[in-house]
């Protein structure tokens, strides 16, 4: 059942990535989800399956491998994770909260429509079981610096679950590349939208045959400063509400119109 506000000291917490269960994310997020409750348990993907977005394997069979107690990994997608997790690892005990991440990278604006790890949320969810999503920001080049997340992350999760937020709704939140004394604070805020890239990389491989490799999808542009890529980029944690109800209600009467 979907039920916030959330007693900590009393939540069974699922865990889940989609970066795979040997990222160092994965890691930071367990950290995070015992500093909050001793009942926590781990489904992820064997491999890495970043932008696998809300994908479900119905071709072929899983496997659900037990790793350790209440440690497992899946040979599918994220969203194949939590829906194993949930009606099969764990349907004797539901999850009461389900925590995505923390992903090596952020997804802010336009992101979330690829994101495994935002889908893993997303399947927890259309499950009623509540669901926050976390990822953290780096700069190319740079190695990852994970202690804002590390560092604030059960904060986050802290304040977030002390209201009620509507089913079909679960959390993206963000941290800032920087080290955990220098993060600005918490902001609620919209997504924004970046520029659309269009970095294509044409090569040939060892065999003669040509290749395309889809490069940097997005470049920086200007944002409004109530967005996330806005808060993200200057030092701040981004939290926004995402509704899976993606109806455009307002267009609804004008077709109406166009079909009577």
């Amino acid at each position: 059942m979907f039920t916030l506000p959330l007693d900590l000291s009393r939540t069974r917490i699922l865990v889940t990535n989609d970066d795979g269960i040997h990222a160092q994310g994965l890691k930071v997020l367990e950290a995070i989800a015992r500093e909050l409750s001793d009942d926590v348990w781990v489904v992820a993907p064997e491999m890495e399956q970043s932008a696998a977005s809300h994908s479900l394997t119905i071709n072929r069979p899983l496997r659900l491998r037990k790793l350790d107690e209440r440690r497992y990994t899946v040979d599918g997608t994220p969203t194949d994770c939590v829906l194993l997790a949930v009606n099969q690892v764990m349907k004797d005990a539901r999850p009461t909260l389900v925590l995505s991440g923390v992903n090596q990278g952020s997804n802010i604006g336009e992101d979330v429509t690829y994101s495994g790890t935002i889908a893993a949320a997303m399947e927890a969810t259309l499950l009623n079981v509540p669901a926050i999503a976390m990822s953290q920001h780096y700069e190319p080049g740079q190695p990852i610096d994970w202690s804002a997340a590390a560092a604030h992350g059960a904060e986050v999760v802290r304040k977030a679950v002390t209201v009620a937020w509507p089913k079909n709704v679960l959390l993206n939140v963000n941290f800032p590349a920087r080290p955990a004394a220098e993060v600005t604070g918490i902001q609620v805020v919209r997504h924004g939208k970046r520029k659309i890239g269009d970095e294509l990389f044409e090569r040939v491989d060892p065999r003669g045959k040509p290749y395309i490799w889809i490069g940097t999808l997005r470049g920086e542009a200007d944002v409004s400063d109530d967005t996330d890529i806005h808060v993200v980029f200057n030092g701040g944690i981004s939290v926004t509400p995402i509704y899976l109800d993606l109806t455009h209600t307002p267009t609804l009467q004008t077709l109406r119109q166009a079909f009577v």
